[in-house]
Order: structure tokens, then C-alpha cells, then sequence
């Protein structure tokens, strides 16, 4: 939604020092930065090595640098494969409460949620988007999805751990600054390069094709050139799950050993399929117009479309554990850890078992951007670069195919926890096919049309300043603005059609599909589960699904967060004769327009409040806000001798809150009265931030290093819980009226939180052809009242092992990360177990021009795990369990 629109205008007035080592900006290389690295050729990986520590050791403030000469000999097929063996990065495979996958999806910094880690590209913001649907009305963050970004884009990425005053705001614990590749940096005239190649995943059985190719092409003279890179990327994928979905209710009974107890209301065993299509390019124009003046236009777009079916065949306890005694059972504290209960033999049948299929055919992401940079020496002693650009992102689930319906009804059912750590072993009675599920016991739904758009343009100008001094070496200065929308403008949740037989069984056609016969992530679950194929429930949809607008529009998942940000900075640079630092303000004006529907209790006769949805009454709400702040920073380097390098710096950062959390869309679950919402009066989350570290580059690609830092947040977003009613679906269905019922809703609340560290880092050669790197990081955070914060891992280290000669070349790395809180799901916290992935490959150079690598991802085959807490009960209870796989990657790589 557009509530206010503002024109990319502004008084463009200032500048950027372009040094790729002076400046931790890390602006594209200017023509006289690409011929000092066409000076020296360094390749393989003990090249990429040398270039990256070269890179640290120069920079001004406390970075990580990858570069990616030779992708190929990195086992990483997106931007946060190649992030992962970073000290103080952590990666995660998903980005709301849907589970793991089996590609690294979000990359956050220092123990903090990756919201608050700012992703740059070519030091401009990136427009985003999500595919899964839950990302895209539930739990939209600030955070960017790097399966849309493939590694071989990459020149070099940049991990700032400090801030500076130029830097574009967003990061609390810091960014990451995606570099691409410029024409005019290529030692070459002409570049030709790319791969063929295919990926076999284990888990689905399949192998899909991978092909990148790009052109490069300079002339003699350095001063006019062109780049066009083109990806097509396909990959199959399965994931086998157990989820225990809406969390744990209350039995209410007059038997007092279960009275109070909690169970699992929906136990689940969860079958994911997919097929991911990852298709772009990007294109760049650069010439040195004149000796002083170098203009490039450069520009991205990356698709991927990700049609997937989900299945969740499900025990429905809330149906039985009222109503019915067990006749056996165990409870551990105040848990029903175990119980059976027999098959009734009369009266009305009680479903026992509930199923869930959902397809969700043409679901894509996109994100692209267009930039034009103008970079000018207006003097000797002042230098400016210009820039303006667009970039926008979606995330788009225009169909949800979807069937509810009862199982094993009167049939009986059964369970047994293994602790938190392992599946649970589960059961229901009876014969449950096709031909006598129960419709009548199930429903219709999910949101039809979902488009939400990510989109910011923005301009800005930066300025360098030389001065003729021994101490004071330059000013930066700059001014940048930006506007930045996201928004939902359309949502239609379909419900049952009444006029239709979709509670008839006889309607209803054979079984399509069944799952795998290799299903499962462990522990005794129901096997030859049935299915609709998606062409099947796309046909059943048609029939009996109520897709009418605006009777079924969901106003509750339409909004709008529109910001207008003005932002200007100065920074003095100054150095001695072993020692260099800067010290800078910028200054943040943030203007803020959420505008959402508030759904109504009770019909209450508003002035301006919709009426006529099947959903209830809403009142249309924009909110106006606007916030300042000054953010300081202050930077030290100290070269104690030609090996030892101390760092020392202090900054103030901010975030502004996720987008879901000020506009987020009113998201409840009839069967468990559960919610969540948003709060569009949160205040941005300020952070002060201290660092301070040491680096010991002790021989040739060899470092030892150690570094502590502190982050204290005020405003970070928790979540609070709250009472509301709202109409019930399901219940008014039943009623034939309408039933208000009172939900527990989540709603983000501003509080303060801390977090502290330590990461250690150890890279060392072993003769010509050997090497490893270690690192190691430690993080203690929590918010007010002993919280946990989100996305805090209090242990992550990661080692690799590497061989390189002539010809061969070989690469393991290990990561492992401890569990972390990952938010709330339907009122609950839930936290992620600690997990561990390794991932290998091998390369062998065929000719000058050909080389052949076989990648290994995830070759441990991680099983993802899940647990939440209730305030019941002491202690953590199961939530989901996942397994995704392993990946192998066969490329033939050629270079002319």
C-alpha cells in the first residue's frame, strides 16, 4: 500500500573515499584498484587466503573478508555457504517458524537475530523476498534471504564487525557488503567463463541441472567495458518431518492424576516436497569517461520459483483427551508423556487423526536492483561518488491448494515421548485411506493472491576531502536518502464452499501418491500414508473451495510499512606513524507510515469500519511515527610490530523494528485460539557497541587472532502475550451464527537486551600444499527479565582442512552451532537444538581452461531439531524434528 510516495530527489552534496583497504565502506574498485590487482595473479585457495587476510589486516576497522576468484574450490552455492566458516557468523535455513531446510538461508552476526545483521550489496540495500508463505504474512523481518544470491556473483564479500559513520545504517551487530564484479577490474580483455553441471539430492532420488556462464569484455585501454552473467539453477528437494503443531493444551478432567495435565494437541508426521528453479543474471556497463570522471551502471535480478506440497498427517488429541480416559497412561511433570486410548465403538464419530495437504503452486521470490554510480576527482584533494538506485524484492504464493479432513475415525490412538531430543513414537487405529477419510470433520483453507513487495530507492552522495597533514589524513562526509515500502495489498482466504458436496466422500477421487516408502526422522510413526496429488487438490479446490471476493478477502494480512529516511554523516580519518583511526557522526531521520486492519471483537458500529466478511468487522488504521537518532563511532588501529595488530572501537548502531512486528498481520488458529499481531508504535532498537581485538599474522596465510565485543540494546523487540476475542471460523460454521472466542495473541513489545563475546580465530599453513583454519565464538545474551535473546547461540566454531596443488584440490569444513531461541510460535517460545553440518569438495584441473570439482553439502545429514517451553510445566517439550538430506554438486568449470 502507498500512503505517502516520495520522488528520488535530493540535493546531492557529498562523497565516499574509494580505497577498498583505506575504507571499510568497501565501494566498487575504481580503475586504478583494478590494475594494482591485475598486478599480481594470485589463485586457488591458497590465494584466496592470502588476498582475504591481506584484506583484514589493511582494513581500518575490525572485518571479514572471502574472496572468490576461485569459487569453485569453496563447497558454498550461496552468498551464506561462503559466510559460514566466519568467526561470529552463524547461519540459519529458514526465517519464521516453518523449519529447517537444507540450504543456508539467513546470516546473522555476534549471537543476534539476522534482522539485526545489515546485508548490503556494493554498499547499497538490497530489496528482498520469501517464498514461503508463512515468511510473507507471518514473520517478516528485516532480515535477506540469501537463497536468491548464488555464490559465483560474488568478487568478494566484505563482514563489517565495527561501524563507521558512512555506513548505511541497519546493522546492530554489523553487515555484510556483498562486492560483484566491475568490467574494468578484469586482467583480461576478454573474459569468457562458467559451468555446467548437476546436482544429485539423496533424499528425493533426483538430479537437476546447474549452469552459470559469464562474458567480460574490456578494451585495451582499461576505460570502457561490459559484463553479463546468466544463472539457471534447479534442484529437487524433500524434507521428512514431526511436528507437534498448536503447541500443548490443557486436559480438563475429572480423573485428578490428569486434570492440568498438558499433551500434544497435533502430532504430526510432515512431508515437504520441492523443486527450487533459480534463474538471473547480472549486467554491467562501466567507462572511464574521463581521466577524472568513471560512470557504471550496474544491475541484478535472481528468480526463484519454488512450487512445494506440504503434508501433515496428524493425531488430533484435543478431539479425545476431554472426553475420553486412557487406558494406560504416564505422566512426568505435569506431561502426559504416554498414553492409549481405546476405539469407541458408537455414538458420533470422533475423528482421531486430522490431515493436512497443501499445495502451493507458482510460489516465487524475486529480487533485482538497478544502480548508477558516478565516481569524480573533482581535485587532488576532493573525490566524489554519486549514486542513485532502485531495488525491489517479492515473495509471492498466488494458490494454495489446500484439502483438511478427519482420519481414523472411532479408531483410537497412541503415543510415546522419547525426551525432547528424539522423535515421538505415535499411532492411530484403523484402516485410513482415501476412501474413508471424514470431510465433514475438516475444512478449507489458505490465503489465495499473496504478493508482498519489499522496494527501496534511494540517492546519495559522498565526499573525501584530503588534507596535507601528518596526522590528519581526510574527511568523509555524505547525505543519502531513501524510501523504503513494504506491503501486502491483497489476501483471500478461502473457506469451504456450502453449496458443494465436499463433505461427501463418494465425490471425492482414488488416492493419487503415497509417501516414500524411506519416510520418517525416526521413532515408530504410521507408514503408506495416501495422498492427493496437487493436480488433484488443484481440481478439488475448483469444486469445493469458496474463493469469492470480497466475502473471503482476509483484511487481516493486508498492510503497509512505508519509511522516508534522511541520513547525513562526517568522519575524520587520522593516522601516525604505526597507528590510524577515524572518528564520525551520522545523523538518522526516519519517517514512518504503518497502515494495517484492525479486526473488531464485536460488530460495534465504527465510522469507517468494513463490514461484510466472513472474517468479522475491521477499522482501516494508519499510523504516523518518526524517530532521530545520532549515531556516533569511533575507530583505532594500533600496528604494535610488523606481525601484531590491536583494534579498538566504540559505536552506537541501529535497527529499525521488522516489518511484522509494526504492521504484522492478525494470524489465528481456530483449533488452538492461538495468535499473533503486530505493535505499529515500536521504537527502533538503538544498540551501544564496544569491540576490541587483537591479530597476530605470524607467517604467510597464517593468523591468530582474538577479539571481545558487547552489545547493549535498547529497544530490542520481545513479545508479550495478550487476551483478545475475535470471531471463531470453525465454531460460527458449526453454530450457524456467529461465535466470538477469546484467542492468546503475541504482540512485540520494546525491551532492552545485552549480549557479550568472544571469538577466536586461528588460520595456519602447513608446508606448500596443507592448511586448516579454526575458529571459535562465544556469545552470553539476554533481554529483560533473564530472556533469551533471539537467535543467540552461546557456542559456534567451525574447522577446515585443505589441500592444494598444481592440479588437485581438496576442502572439508565442519560447523557446529548450539541451540538459540527462535521466537514464538502460536504463543510459545521455540528454540532450535544445536546442530552441526560438514560439507567437502574436491577439484581436479583438467587443462588451463577446464576444471572439474565435486561439492558435498550437509554430508552429515543434520537432523534439525525443535523444542518449546510452556509456562505449565518445568523444563522444554518436543516441537519438530526435521531431516533434509544431503547434496552432491558435479561441475565442469571452464575459463578462456
Amino acid at each position: 500500500m502507498n500512503y505517502r510516495r516520495s520522488i528520488l530527489s535530493a540535493a546531492i552534496v557529498t562523497c565516499l573515499g574509494v580505497a577498498v583497504q583505506a575504507q571499510a565502506q568497501d565501494a566498487q574498485p575504481t580503475e586504478t584498484q583494478a590494475t594494482d590487482l591485475d598486478t599480481v595473479v594470485v589463485t586457488g585457495i591458497r590465494g584466496s587466503i592470502e588476498k582475504a587476510l591481506d584484506a583484514k589486516r589493511d582494513a581500518a576497522t575490525h572485518v571479514e573478508v572471502v574472496t572468490a576468484e576461485d569459487i569453485g574450490k569453496l563447497p558454498a552455492k550461496n552468498v551464506a555457504d561462503t559466510l559460514r566458516q566466519l568467526p561470529g557468523v552463524n547461519i540459519a535455513s529458514s526465517s519464521a517458524s516453518e523449519g529447517g531446510f537444507d540450504e543456508a538461508d539467513r546470516v546473522s552476526l555476534r549471537g543476534t537475530n539476522p534482522s539485526l545483521t545489515q546485508t548490503l550489496v556494493n554498499g547499497h540495500t538490497i530489496g528482498t523476498g520469501d517464498w514461503f508463505v508463512l515468511s510473507q504474512v507471518g514473520n517478516v523481518g528485516r532480515s535477506v534471504s540469501y537463497s536468491l544470491y548464488p555464490s559465483e556473483i560474488v568478487d568478494r564479500v566484505v563482514v563489517h564487525k565495527t561501524s563507521e559513520a558512512k555506513l548505511v545504517e541497519g546493522g546492530t551487530a554489523g553487515s555484510v557488503n556483498i562486492i560483484t564484479r566491475r568490467p574494468l577490474q578484469f586482467a583480461e580483455p576478454l573474459t569468457i567463463q562458467g559451468s555446467i553441471g548437476a546436482v544429485h539430492s539423496d533424499l528425493p532420488g533426483d538430479t537437476k541441472p546447474q549452469l552459470d556462464a559469464l562474458l567480460n569484455w574490456r578494451n585495451e585501454e582499461g576505460t570502457a567495458g561490459f559484463l553479463f552473467q546468466v544463472f539457471n539453477e534447479e534442484r529437487s528437494l524433500r524434507r521428512d518431518g514431526q511436528e507437534v503443531v498448536g503447541g500443548y493444551g490443557t486436559i480438563t478432567s475429572t480423573n485428578p492424576e490428569l486434570n492440568g495435565v498438558l499433551y500434544p494437541n497435533l502430532l504430526g508426521a510432515a512431508l515437504f516436497e520441492q523443486v527450487r528453479k533459480r534463474q538471473g543474471g547480472v549486467a554491467n556497463i562501466e567507462a572511464k569517461v574521463t581521466d577524472n570522471l568513471t560512470l557504471n551502471v550496474n544491475a541484478f535480478y535472481s528468480r526463484l520459483k519454488a512450487d512445494n506440497y506440504n503434508r501433515n498427517y496428524m493425531m488430533w488429541a484435543s478431539q479425545f483427551v476431554n472426553s475420553q480416559t486412557p487406558t494406560s497412561y504416564t505422566v512426568e511433570n505435569g506431561v502426559l508423556t504416554s498414553a492409549t486410548y481405546a476405539p469407541v465403538t458408537s455414538g458420533t464419530v470422533t475423528p482421531y487423526g486430522v490431515y493436512d495437504m497443501i499445495s502451493r503452486p507458482g510460489a516465487v521470490s524475486t529480487s533485482k536492483y538497478i544502480a548508477l554510480d558516478a565516481e569524480w576527482n573533482a581535485s587532488d584533494a576532493l573525490k566524489f561518488v554519486f549514486q542513485l538506485g532502485s531495488t525491489k524484492g517479492r515473495g509471492s504464493s498466488p494458490t494454495q491448494d489446500v484439502l483438511e479432513t478427519g482420519i481414523a475415525g472411532n479408531a483410537g490412538a497412541s503415543w510415546n515421548m522419547n525426551g525432547v531430543s528424539n522423535p515421538i513414537d505415535w499411532s492411530l487405529g484403523g484402516t485410513n485411506t482415501a476412501a474413508n477419510h471424514l470431510p465433514q470433520n475438516g475444512w478449507i483453507f489458505g490465503a489465495q493472491g499473496i504478493d508482498v513487495l519489499d522496494k527501496e530507492d534511494w540517492a546519495s552522495a559522498d565526499g573525501q576531502f584530503f588534507f596535507q597533514s601528518d596526522v590528519l589524513s581526510s574527511l568523509d562526509f555524505g547525505y543519502r536518502f531513501a524510501t523504503h515500502e513494504r506491503s501486502n495489498d491483497f489476501s483471500l482466504a478461502q473457506g469451504p464452499n456450502w453449496a458443494s458436496n465436499w463433505t461427501d466422500i463418494t465425490a471425492y477421487p482414488a488416492a493419487g501418491g503415497a509417501y516414500p516408502g524411506d519416510f520418517g526422522v525416526g521413532g515408530n510413526v504410521p507408514s503408506g500414508i495416501w495422498f492427493y496429488t496437487p493436480a488433484q487438490l488443484a481440481e478439488l479446490n475448483a469444486r469445493f473451495a469458496n474463493r469469492n471476493n470480497p466475502e473471503r478477502f482476509y483484511f487481516s494480512d493486508v498492510y503497509g510499512v512505508e519509511e522516508d529516511i534522511n541520513a547525513v554523516y562526517a568522519q575524520l580519518n587520522f593516522q601516525g606513524e604505526r597507528w590510524s583511526g577515524n572518528a564520525g557522526l551520522r545523523y538518522v531521520q526516519t519517517e514512518t507510515d504503518v497502515s494495517y486492519n484492525q479486526a473488531l471483537a464485536v460488530n460495534s458500529g465504527i465510522p469507517g469500519a468494513i463490514t461484510g466478511s466472513a472474517f468479522g468487522d475491521y477499522l482501516p488504521v494508519v499510523v504516523n511515527n518518526d524517530y532521530n537518532e545520532l549515531l556516533p563511532s569511533v575507530n583505532f588501529k594500533f600496528e604494535l610490530t610488523d606481525t601484531l595488530v590491536a583494534r579498538v572501537s566504540g559505536s552506537k548502531t541501529m535497527t529499525r523494528p521488522d516489518f511484522s512486528a509494526l504492521a504484522g498481520s492478525l494470524t489465528l488458529n481456530d483449533l488452538t485460539h492461538e495468535g499473533s499481531g503486530g505493535n505499529p508504535n515500536l521504537d527502533p532498537l538503538v544498540s551501544t557497541n564496544f569491540d576490541a581485538s587483537l591479530e597476530w599474522y605470524f607467517a604467510p596465510r597464517a593468523l591468530l587472532a582474538a577479539s571481545v565485543f558487547s552489545m547493549d540494546m535498547d529497544g530490542y523487540v520481545d513479545f508479550g502475550n495478550v487476551i483478545v476475542q475475535y470471531k471463531d471460523q470453525q465454531a460460527s460454521q458449526a453454530a450457524g451464527t456467529d461465535v466470538y472466542s477469546d484467542y492468546l495473541v503475541s504482540i512485540p513489545v520494546n525491551s532492552n537486551g545485552k549480549a557479550r563475546g568472544v571469538e577466536l580465530t586461528y588460520e595456519q599453513p602447513i608446508g606448500d600444499n596443507f592448511g586448516f583454519n579454526a575458529n571459535y565464538t562465544y556469545v552470553d545474551g539476554d533481554a529483560d527479565g533473564g530472556k533469551p535473546l533471539n537467535g543467540t547461540s552461546e557456542n559456534t566454531y567451525n574447522l577446515s582442512g585443505w589441500y592444494e596443488n598444481d592440479r588437485f584440490n581438496a576442502r572439508v569444513n565442519y560447523s557446529y552451532r548450539s541451540s538459540f531461541y527462535a521466537g514464538v510460535s502460536r504463543a510459545d517460545n521455540f528454540y532450535q537444538d544445536d546442530f552441526a553440518t560438514v560439507s567437502a569438495s574436491l577439484g581436479f584441473k583438467a587443462t588451463d581452461w577446464l576444471t572439474i570439482s565435486l561439492d558435498g553439502l550437509n554430508l552429515n545429514n543434520p537432523k534439525l531439531k525443535y523444542y518449546t517451553e510452556n509456562d505449565a510445566v518445568p523444563g522444554y517439550l518436543p516441537h519438530a524434528f526435521y531431516s533434509n538430506g544431503r547434496q552432491y554438486y558435479l561441475n565442469f568449470r571452464f575459463k578462456f
